[in-house]
């Protein structure tokens, strides 16, 4: 049940945004092997002015921030995995590796509220949050 919010300095085509959220929605099935169908993902695009970024950066119209809230309790080999793969699916749509920051914040399960209200922790998630 990970949130991902991906944050971008260009605009993209329709098809090309759905793309860009399905390489982060499919690094997160892939990496801590979330149901496929528990798809929280958003995508926005900011001006280039509202979104500074580091000077060195050669192309940086293709700045892309991913942040992510998830529960607490995944290893650290799983959060190197969702990295890698979400660097790997994004280099695939002509996002250069080094403009992709990854920010991931993780918050006890009794923290979210979840289907109508309820803590997440009182509830059957349907998947394992220690891969």
């Amino acid at each position: 049940m990970p949130h991902a919010l991906i944050e971008v300095r260009r605009r993209w085509s329709e098809d090309e945004e759905a793309a860009i959220i399905d390489a982060v929605h499919g690094a997160l099935v892939e990496a801590f092997q979330i149901p496929a169908h528990d798809k929280h993902v958003r995508l926005v695009v900011h001006e280039p002015h509202r979104f500074a970024c580091p000077p060195h950066l050669h192309e940086p119209e293709f700045a892309t921030l991913v942040s992510i809230d998830c529960f607490t309790g995944r290893s650290l080999d799983a959060k190197r995995h969702l990295y890698a793969a979400i660097v790997d699916r994004l280099t695939e749509l002509g996002i250069p590796g080094d403009h992709v920051s990854i920010v991931l914040r993780e918050s006890p399960v009794e923290n979210w509220g979840v289907r109508g209200g309820r803590a997440a922790s009182d509830v059957d998630l349907g998947f394992d949050v220690t891969v």
